[in-house]
């Protein structure tokens, strides 16, 4: 009986050992997952090279450069450079989106154009707390209203810049603004504007790859956007008071104040801090796209190793209870099989879309490992008993798969249920009394 127990634990090990060596393909096909992700990365930034990347809008901010002497030794005193920003009081945004796809190659990304129209002002006392607070001399000459944009690319037309009701002109800049968002710039000199507020009115044309964000740069910032676009994704520090949303587009609306952001209203290109908590506030939206085949792809290759355990486990339950051999090579031929799905999946779903994708490649699998169960096994009955049970089991992962929220609890469902089925599939076998290559398992009579 020793001998017997030894055979059936060999087996059963041996089984286990398959398995697992089945995740070195399994391993292998989520690493070609990850390069057609790359891959459709580097189309995405290529259509953003030529109409504009992920957009971060700012709108304007007062720039003020600074002079500073510091004595850093007993004899020497040397000047410091550096830049002060006044923020804005109140800016008023609206923007309205269009948007598309645009492909390269296989690969298409969600692309838009939005005509945006800000007004605003910037109080003299904000201006005056902000210099009497700064230690260093400003250069009020030499002043300039810096409008803030990530990827200037997307910057296709300024139709309107008034400051103080005057037409204006933007001029290039190689300056940025905290850190790495990009400007484009208006000299202004302070000493001759006066006492009053500085008022600004801007419409321009900006277009962008994905996302449109805005900074709430001003004590009081509204924005309005609106696009056809019936997928949005709300992103970023804030979430919009109102937004309504449909099988046409979007609408929302934002309402930020001075005391939802961790920066003040005036700051220094110099301060990191100043920089990091002006890049952590923003807020907008992205153009999302609900079917992310490759977020799918890399959840069902999650279930890889569980799907062909569990094929093993029937394999070998029909070995064991219709008194049938199943060699070891047969176990990787139906492994092998069951790994091309993910590969038959992954090249289906670039092209016509998951759920078809997934439907064709189970479809294929289920009818070859229940044709190979078949001449196998000798057996029709058993081999189509097998693509049976390999149906179900892939359909309960598609359930899985499209239940994101549910997925943990609905897994842990099925493998509860699945462990009660083997359990009482193999209620009577006699493990001790049977061993591979015997004329049958041993079945336990029913008290």
């Amino acid at each position: 009986m020793g001998q017997w127990m030894k055979g059936w634990t060999a087996k059963v090990l041996g089984v286990g050992l398959l398995a697992l060596v089945m995740l070195l393909p399994l391993w292998r096909v989520q690493s070609l997952v990850e390069e057609r992700q790359d891959m459709r990365q580097a189309a995405i930034t290529q259509i953003a090279q030529g109409w504009g990347g992920e957009q971060v809008f700012g709108g304007l901010v007062l720039a003020v450069p600074t002079r500073q002497q510091v004595s850093v030794a007993s004899n020497d005193v040397r000047e410091i450079s550096d830049t002060a920003y006044v923020m804005p009081d109140t800016v008023a945004t609206d923007a309205t989106m269009t948007a598309e796809k645009r492909r390269f190659g296989i690969y298409e990304t969600p692309v838009f154009a939005s005509n945006v129209q800000l007004h605003g002002r910037f109080l003299p006392e904000d201006i005056a707390q902000a210099k009497q607070g700064d230690s260093a001399s400003w250069l009020d000459s030499k002043a300039e209203l810096r409008l803030v944009i990530s990827d200037l690319r997307g910057l296709q037309e300024v139709s309107e810049l008034l400051i103080n009701g005057k037409p204006q002109r933007f001029n290039s800049s190689t300056a940025t603004f905290a850190g790495n968002l990009a400007t484009v710039a208006v000299p202004i000199d302070l000493d001759s504007l006066g006492s009053g507020p500085i008022e600004f009115s801007i419409k321009l044309r900006l277009a962008g790859t994905q996302s449109l964000q805005w900074l709430p740069l001003a004590r009081s910032t509204e924005v309005k956007a609106q696009a056809p676009w019936p997928d949005p994704s709300f992103v970023g520090a804030a979430l919009p008071l109102e937004r309504s949303v449909d099988a046409s587009g979007f609408h929302a609306r934002w309402h930020l104040l001075d005391l939802n952001r961790n920066f003040g209203q005036s700051g220094h290109a110099g301060d990191e801090h100043f920089s990091q908590a002006v890049r952590a506030s923003t807020f907008g939206v992205a153009l999302f796209q609900p079917v992310d085949v490759y977020q799918r792809n890399v959840r069902a290759g999650k279930y890889g190793l569980l799907f062909i355990t569990m094929t093993f486990v029937a394999f070998f339950l029909f070995e064991v209870l219709k008194r049938l051999r199943v060699h070891p090579v047969q176990y990787l031929l139906v492994g092998a099989a069951l790994t091309s799905f993910y590969v038959l999946l992954l090249a289906l779903s670039e092209q016509i879309g998951f759920g078809g994708a997934y439907a064709i490649a189970a479809a294929s699998v289920v009818l070859i490992v229940g044709g190979y169960a078949m001449a196998v096994l000798g057996a029709r009955r058993a081999g189509a008993l097998l693509g049976g049970a390999l149906a179900l089991v892939y359909g309960m992962l598609y359930v899985v798969l499209a239940a994101e929220a549910y997925a943990l609890l609905i897994g842990a469902i099925v493998l509860v249920i699945t462990v009660a089925l083997l359990m009482y599939l193999t209620r009577r076998i006699d493990w001790y009394a049977s061993m591979p290559g015997a004329a049958g398992p041993a079945i336990m009579e029913q008290p």
